[in-house]
């Protein structure tokens, strides 16, 4: 099993992690394991962007303003806001292909990798990335 004691949650885990629903067994377990060593769950300031995206295509419904969902995450307990350094989003343009092509999971990927994080993700290209052992991932 993957490395799993920090973990940055990409946005959809954050969604599904704040609306409580089903996740992979492997990941509730990381999830609940690194809340009861004291260890912070961590999210990117990227995924106030992607809820941003999210709401404006309709891709995902929203009972709230994607702003007043960012600021419920930030209220879960034991999770901590990663912010964007020059260095992440510069690495980000630099990550070891072959490499997903979407912004948000590129800036993710570098923020998991500068701060030794394992990505919690169903993202499929993410998945396959850690496949190839360029970052931790963990499916949920």
């Amino acid at each position: 099993m993957a490395r799993t004691s920090s973990l940055l949650l990409d946005t959809c885990a954050a969604i599904w992690l704040a609306q409580q629903a089903p996740m992979e067994p492997e990941a509730v377990e990381a999830i609940d394991g690194a809340s009861d060593a004291g260890a912070m769950i961590r999210l990117s300031l990227i995924t106030a962007w992607e809820l941003g995206l999210l709401a404006k295509s309709g891709r995902a419904a929203m009972a709230q303003p994607p702003a007043a969902i960012f600021r419920a995450f930030l209220q879960l307990p034991g999770l901590a806001l990663e912010g964007l350094t020059a260095e992440i989003l510069i690495d980000s343009s630099l990550l070891p292909a072959p490499i997903h092509g979407d912004p948000a999971d590129r800036i993710i990927i570098a923020t998991a990798r500068a701060l030794d994080l394992t990505i919690v993700t169903r993202d499929r290209l993410i998945l396959e990335y850690a496949a190839r052992g360029h970052v931790r991932a963990l499916a949920c």
